[in-house]
């Protein structure tokens, strides 16, 4: 598994972790902590530092009841960031979460390589037209309504195949657009019980039939804290928990708040991989 990201390959065959970077004052963990440009230059290098091989940036809450902001909020939260770090850091891949397509174009404009899109490419008609034009690499999501009404949103037959469905006829869409790195996400905590999460989880390997990379982001998420009776801030534990058991299950990319203890979950995970051969 690669995928051509700042005009280089990247080999996924050994999992890489992708860094968050919330730039909205209410997301469910870090939101509103980066205040001024000395704060945010200091959290990339951090994440260069730790082994991040990308950052995604996102400056829309995406957790269940977020406020609706406009367009244009967005992207004055987003785009000046990335212009910020693109003065200061020329290699490290950035990644834009949005599901806007004029968020995205404006982002790619300043120097951003790569779109991480909740909706799957359901929410803005306009954003696969854009992958295509660019050409870059492209995380579709799976997502029910949005993020205001998608906890009332749960109700499935067969979540797995469903959602494994969903992802084929996105990699259709897709081809006939030659978009070459597709990476799907099935979107744990989107339209999902924590009882759903956890299913989707423990059959995460079902999706290997599509041949597509494939991103998990639990980080802190609330099928951890609630499960385990105790909050965001302490469920770093849960996360790495659940992140090995991502990795054996097929993960390629981890999407993660905590970058030195994902690297650590790959680096014993492979090891371990590797003491099968």
């Amino acid at each position: 598994m690669t995928i051509t990201l700042n005009q280089q390959l990247l080999d996924l065959s050994t999992p890489r972790v992708m860094a968050i970077m919330n730039l909205t004052p209410d997301s469910f963990y870090d939101g509103g902590q980066l205040k001024n440009h000395e704060q945010l230059l200091a959290k990339v290098q951090q994440f260069i530092d730790e082994g991040a091989s990308i950052i995604d940036l996102g400056g829309y809450s995406t957790r269940p009841g977020a406020v609706n902001i406009s367009v244009e909020e967005e992207m004055s939260r987003v785009v000046p960031v990335v212009q910020l770090i693109r003065e200061h850091f020329k290699n490290i891949p950035l990644s834009v979460d949005t599901f806007r397509s004029q968020v995205a174009r404006s982002a790619l404009e300043q120097g951003a390589s790569m779109v991480n899109d909740v909706s799957g490419a359901t929410a803005d008609d306009l954003m696969l037209d854009l992958i295509s034009e660019y050409q870059v690499p492209y995380v579709g999501m799976h997502m029910r309504g949005t993020p205001q009404t998608m906890i009332t949103l749960t109700d499935y037959q067969d979540i797995v195949f469903e959602i494994r469905y969903f992802f084929s006829t996105l990699a259709e869409k897709a081809a006939k657009r030659n978009i070459n790195d597709l990476i799907i996400d099935p979107g744990l905590g989107f339209a999902k019980t924590i009882a759903q999460n956890f299913h989707l989880l423990y059959h995460l390997d079902a999706f290997k039939l599509l041949d597509l990379p494939v991103l998990i982001g639990l980080s802190r998420k609330s099928m951890i804290y609630k499960t385990l009776n105790t909050t965001p801030e302490n469920a770093l534990n849960g996360s790495s928990a659940l992140h090995m058991a991502a990795l054996e299950r097929g993960a390629h990319l981890l999407r993660v708040h905590d970058v030195k203890e994902a690297q650590e979950c790959i680096k014993l995970y492979t090891q371990l991989r590797d003491a099968a051969s």
